[in-house]
Parts: structure tokens; sequence; C-alpha cells
């Protein structure tokens, strides 16, 4: 299913089945006696965003930390490589949800109960900020504490009162912080309305990095020298364009147009810089065509050649990255990757990489234009807010990264 489609099954399915399913609980648990546990067995629920999982690790590793709980998690199947790359949730406890259409949604939505209650979930956290699906996902999980964000006394934004623990969503502060805000709604002695009211510090978001040792780095090595016989890695500086953005959001995407003169730039002044454009296998021919664009012999499409859990391989041995506001951007900040992100119809006050990351953000004054509020759907079809980031701005960042011999 596309994402608009998508949208309006959360839409004008979500509300009336929350809006049942409230009362439908309230009934069962009048009936069963539930009370809250202490939480054991915890399902994270995330669907829709890649990047957001790499967000969420410090809340996991938090939760599972001051519980000694077993940590389980539900993803959309496409985006389940990401929960991977930290291997923090075991393969056995992930669960993916096929959203190729309405029919194997639902299907798999049927398997997901019994396999909540096989699994004995007793916590349940909703990672989404106002999904229908995510909100029925938490309801139905089985689980005693049910944990996730509450509009309250705010308009619109509707899906039921399913939860035992209501956070307040803080649109002013880091999401990742919002999701430790979760873990503390549950380490809380007594009822609060709203959750969690404590500070949640820098520190607390800290994510761990991972290393790779000199086998892992030379097959990165040969795979690159496949598509550059000529690369020497102790001559040579990598430098990574990833020029594309998920179809969530495609106005995230900075012009082509400026990615080749920069691509152009960079090559003609570091005679040794190799400039490799990445990719998922499907944004193959977009990559080559944008390389035959920049006409030189130092412009590799490198898209495809390694599999996800390679890429944090490849983010290690480069000098730097320049990529649009998505997945690749949070990747590579579990790597000391020096990343310079591209920022538009988002804020990186919200969404920026918690890694070795510097945002480009333009600041006008329609943006950022997406918000829980509305979806993170926006209306604009010309990203104006991206055009205003220029390539000169670019260049000088990345100036400065390469005049530091580190």
């Amino acid at each position: 299913m596309n994402v608009d489609l998508m949208r309006k099954i959360d839409h004008h399915l979500g509300i009336p089945l929350t809006f049942v399913s409230t009362y439908l609980l309230k009934v069962a648990h009048w009936i069963t006696r539930k009370k809250a546990t202490t939480p054991k067995n915890i399902l994270f629920v995330e669907l829709s965003e890649m990047g957001s999982t790499i967000i969420a690790d410090p809340a996991m590793k938090r939760a599972q930390k001051r519980f000694n709980a077993n940590l389980f998690f539900v993803i959309f199947s496409k985006n389940k490589p990401s929960l991977d790359l930290l291997n923090t949730i075991p393969q056995e406890n992930i669960f993916t949800l096929c959203e190729d259409n309405l029919f194997t949604l639902m299907r798999d939505a049927v398997r997901y109960l019994f396999w909540c209650r096989r699994n004995k979930i007793d916590t349940a956290i909703d990672l989404e900020l106002f999904s229908r699906v995510s909100a029925l996902l938490t309801g139905f999980s089985g689980a005693n504490n049910r944990v996730g964000y509450h509009n309250f006394h705010g308009e619109g934004l509707y899906r039921g009162e399913m939860l035992t623990h209501k956070v307040t969503y803080n649109p002013h502060i880091h999401i990742a912080k919002n999701f430790i805000a979760l873990i503390h709604a549950l380490e809380a002695k007594t009822e609060e309305v709203p959750y969690s009211k404590v500070l949640i510090t820098d520190h607390d978001i800290q994510l761990d990095q991972v290393s790779f040792n000199q086998e892992e780095k030379v097959f990165v090595y040969d795979k690159i020298q496949a598509c550059f016989p000529a690369f020497n890695k102790e001559q040579h500086q990598l430098i990574l364009m990833n020029p594309n953005a998920s179809d969530l959001l495609p106005q995230r995407r900075w012009p082509k147009e400026n990615f080749i003169a920069l691509m152009q730039a960079v090559l003609a002044r570091y005679e040794n810089a190799i400039i490799l454009i990445t990719g998922a296998p499907n944004e193959q021919e977009e990559a080559e065509a944008l390389r035959l664009q920049v006409g030189h012999e130092r412009c590799v499409n490198f898209a495809g050649q390694l599999k996800l859990l390679e890429m944090p391989i490849l983010y290690t041995v480069s000098r730097l990255m320049v990529t649009n506001d998505s997945g690749p951007g949070h990747f590579s900040s579990i790597t000391p990757l020096k990343t310079f992100v591209l920022f538009g119809p988002e804020t990186p006050k919200l969404y920026g990489s918690l890694g070795n990351s510097t945002p480009l953000f333009a600041g006008l004054a329609c943006s950022p234009c997406v918000s829980a509020a509305n979806h993170r759907k926006t209306p604009c079809t010309e990203p104006v807010c991206m055009d205003a980031i220029t390539v000169d701005q670019v260049i000088k960042q990345i100036e400065i990264e390469l005049k530091d011999p580190t």
C-alpha cells in the first residue's frame, strides 16, 4: 500500500475502530480486573519509520536495564532490517506486519494477537505519535501496562483511550527524549496526569557505537575496488552522497541538480576524493543517472552494493556523508562518521541525528510543515525550504571538516 492509502485507512477505519475498541477493552478489563504489573515482557510498537528504530534505542536499552525485561518489537516487514543494526531486540522477538494490502495487514494483525499472548506480553509501548493502527495493536496486545502519547485537551488526533499510562507528546524536545518519557511513565511510583514529569538530558539519549574488525573492513574495501579499480585506501578519502529519501515524505529531497553541482565541486577541489553515491538496490538506476550527469571517473554508483547491515562498516571507513533527512542520517549515528543532514519539511530540533552530525536547515517561515498534528503530511508541492540550502553552504561545511586532519 502507498503512504496516502495507509493514511486514509488509518483515518477512516482507525477512528471508528479505536472508538469501539476503547469500550470493549474497558468492559474486558472490568471483568478480568486487570491491574498494572511489573514489566517483564515489553513490546515496542513502531511501524513506519526505519530511522525511528535507531532513535528509540536509548529508550529500549533503558527499559531493559530498569526492569531486567525481555524486549519485543512489532514493525512493518520492509522496515525490519533497521532493527538489526544495533541488535537490541532478539530476532525471535520481532513480529513483522506485511503492509502490501489491507488483506495482508488484517491477516497479520490476527496472527499478532496470538503472538502477543504466546509471548506473555505484559507491557506495550506505542512509539508512534498518533497512529490509530498502532493504538489498536497496543490496546489488543493483552498487556496490563499500555503506554503511549495522549492528546488530552488537544483538538483532533483522536485514537481512543486504550492506554493505562498516558504521556504528553512534547513537540519542543527531541523525539528520542519523547521516547525516554514513555519509559519514565512505567518507572513512576505513583499515578501522574500526565506522565512524565521528569527532566530528560542529552546524556540519556546517547547511542551505543559499533565497531568492526579488519576483515569486515576489507570486505567493504573490496566492494569499492570492484566498482572503482583505482581505489587505494591509503591515498583516497571516501565521501558519501545519499540523494534519496523515503516515499513517506518526498519533499525532503534536496534538488538533484544541487547534488550534481556539489559532487562536481568536491571532485574538482579534492583530488584524493572518491564520491560514492549510496542507496538501496531499487535506487541504482537513479544513482547511475546522477553519476553520468556528474561526469567524473571518481564519482561511483555504489547504490545496492551493500546490505543495510553492512552499511555501518562503510560509514566507519568513510570521511563524511551528505544526506537528505532520511534513514542513513540515523544509521550512521552508531558510527563516528561525520554527516551533514539536509532538513526542510522537518526540523532537526525534533528529528536530528544523534550521531556526529551537523544539520543544514534554512528555517523558512513555513518550515517545518510536517508534525504529529498533520500525521507528517504536507500540502506543499514545491519544497522551497530544500532549494534554500545552497550548494555553497554545503561546500563550506565540507571544507571545514576536510581541513581537520583527523
